[in-house]
């Protein structure tokens, strides 16, 4: 089980300045664990989900594991009219599949990837704000 409190050393503005960010457990379920930010309120979410799904078995092949996090953060944008401010989820999804068997070496390379990609503003600010494949 993960710990009641989750604090993240958040780089805000990617200038490598980081504050920290605190989750507190909040709900559990069976392979999912809910957290809330310091923010969350009842009208406005800012939650962490924590995910697994544990492996199966197929012939030979050990399975593969998969686990996810996922942030939902209720943020004000402005409607379609200009004039209306709307409330809508920013959700940020990360999932692993690992095969039983992968060493942490392997995986510590495939976090560090997904890292230096979400971390790199050239290639996520032209992703996120023109769906630039």
């Amino acid at each position: 089980m993960q710990s009641n409190t989750i604090t993240l050393a958040v780089d805000v503005l990617n200038d490598a300045n980081t504050v920290d960010y605190d989750f507190t457990r909040f709900e559990e379920y069976q392979n999912r664990s809910v957290y809330i930010g310091e923010s969350h309120q009842l009208t406005s979410r800012d939650t962490l989900t924590l995910y697994r799904t544990f492996p199966k078995s197929v012939g030979n092949f050990k399975g593969m594991s998969k686990c996810a996090a996922k942030f939902s953060q209720d943020i004000e944008v402005t409607g379609v009219d200009g004039l209306a401010a709307l409330v809508a989820p920013l959700i940020l999804e990360v999932s692993a599949s690992i095969p039983v068997g992968a060493t942490l070496a392997q995986q510590l390379v495939a976090r560090q990837r997904a890292i230096a990609l979400l971390d790199d503003d050239t290639i996520m600010v032209a992703l996120m704000n023109q769906l630039m494949v």
